[in-house]
């Protein structure tokens, strides 16, 4: 899988969850004590996420981390 797509989706699954939770990017960066632009690039497939800031996005989003890598091949078995 391209890079991009994985962090495309990657990001679409982060707003996703933010948005079932109905909290905001700043919201959620203040949960996960990163910068809201930090957040608004990880949405938008912009960046490649470090494994402790998947951690703290998903204990932010209060969600297991596989369900941020949804969809991303060899993430589904």
């Amino acid at each position: 899988m391209r890079d991009e797509v994985a962090l495309s989706i990657f990001g679409n699954n982060v707003r996703d969850l933010r948005n079932k939770r109905q909290i905001s990017q700043e919201k959620l960066a203040e949960l996960s004590d990163l910068d809201r632009t930090y957040i608004s690039s990880v949405e938008r497939g912009q960046r490649n996420v470090s494994i402790l800031n998947i951690i703290k996005i998903a204990e932010a989003l209060n969600v297991n981390i596989n369900s941020l890598f949804e969809g991303i091949g060899g993430c589904d078995e």
